[in-house]
């Protein structure tokens, strides 16, 4: 048996309840109509008027008028009744039915399609959630797109590297070295660097990378992630400063992460700051303590600003590819500073530097 479709079911429906209603108005009406009018004669017999005579053809006539004014309204009110349900349902169910062909064009592969606005509020919402729905299907599958292309375009200049130097020793052109073996290991462990960073991006925007919020307390944690990072810098390197006061209050966040973090931007900062000095800076804002990290290196044009924290992007992929960085600790950090209640923001000017800020809640 053929199921019926939306459309007829609210049609048969409407159907149904007019029926009801009317052959109710019908029965009632022929039930109690005449008596009530005989009752009336009677009342006015009462009254001094004599119906004897024309009691019965006064009786007969009210229910032949009755009898066709009926028949009328139920033919003229199933009529408009009948042409209302069907409209009605017709307004119903006609978005339903767009949005199954939209639904269809989606699955194909057309995630560029959306539902128009609908008079009916509820019906409304639902094309807006719809179209929500849809815009974020579209993101995602051009953001894999996008992955799948950088991704393509980070590994295959390593593996081009690594290649060619092992045909050169395998058909004598290049002679074994130190320094050949040093560039096939360095090429090799960008690759895993490459790996790890993508595996741990993939983890943290998907939420299942583990973050262990307890108070901390920012100042010694900056304190020695500054000694590390001094350690490591020569005469000719720009100056590490560290801005830090005494009475900044506890943050509610994952150390190791904030440690990653603070990392992540400060090796930025070297990479692209050849002289002058970087300053690590804490100050607390409301129920917030915010952490910056500013460098007088070449700085970001304002085009590129909004891009910064894409994955895989960089405004000099040749330079940032010899100083080893991926393209992704900037999308990993956002996304760690995300997952502990945080934001995280960038300024920058061409040849004056750039500032990297995140906010993390207090404890």
């Amino acid at each position: 048996m053929t199921k019926l479709g939306l459309r007829a079911r609210l049609f048969l429906s409407h159907l149904i309840v007019m029926v009801v209603g009317l052959s109710t108005l019908v029965a009632v009406g022929k039930l109690y109509s005449p008596r009530l009018f005989v009752l009336h004669l009677d009342n006015m017999q009462v009254g001094g008027f004599n119906l004897v005579r024309v009691r019965q053809k006064l009786v007969d006539g009210f229910e032949s008028a009755w009898s066709r004014g009926a028949l009328w309204s139920v033919v003229v009110g199933a009529s408009a009744a009948g042409g209302l349900s069907y409209l009605v349902s017709k307004r119903i169910t006609q978005p339903l039915v767009q949005m199954e062909k939209v639904t269809q064009k989606i699955t194909a592969g057309h995630l560029e399609e959306r539902l128009p606005h609908n008079e009916i509020p509820e019906l409304d919402r639902l094309a807006t959630s719809f179209n929500q729905m849809a815009a974020n299907l579209e993101g995602v599958e051009q953001r894999r797109r996008e992955l799948v292309s950088d991704l393509t375009h980070e590994l295959r200049t390593p593996l081009t590297i690594v290649e060619g130097y092992l045909e050169g020793l395998a058909d004598g052109t290049i002679d074994p070295s130190v320094d050949i073996y040093q560039r096939l290991v360095g090429e090799t462990g960008r690759l895993r660097r490459l790996v790890n960073d993508l595996q741990e991006l993939s983890q943290a925007e998907a939420g299942y990378l583990p973050i262990r919020l307890e108070q901390v307390g920012l100042c010694p944690l900056l304190t020695a992630i500054a000694d590390k990072f001094s350690h490591q810098l020569i005469e000719e390197s720009p100056a590490l400063r560290l801005e830090c006061p005494i009475d900044l209050p506890p943050v509610l966040a994952d150390p190791e992460r904030v440690e990653q973090i603070l990392m992540n931007l400060l090796g930025n900062a070297l990479r692209y700051t050849q002289e002058g000095s970087i300053t690590v800076k804490a100050w607390s804002e409301g129920r917030k303590v915010w952490v910056a990290v500013t460098d007088t290196g070449q700085g970001i044009a304002v085009e590129d600003l909004p891009h910064v924290f894409e994955r895989f992007w960089r405004a000099d992929r040749s330079r940032d590819r010899k100083s080893g960085g991926t393209g992704i600790g900037l999308a990993i950090s956002r996304r760690l500073v995300e997952l502990q209640g945080g934001v995280i923001e960038v300024e920058s000017e061409v040849g004056k530097g750039s500032t990297f800020r995140f906010s993390l809640p207090t404890g």
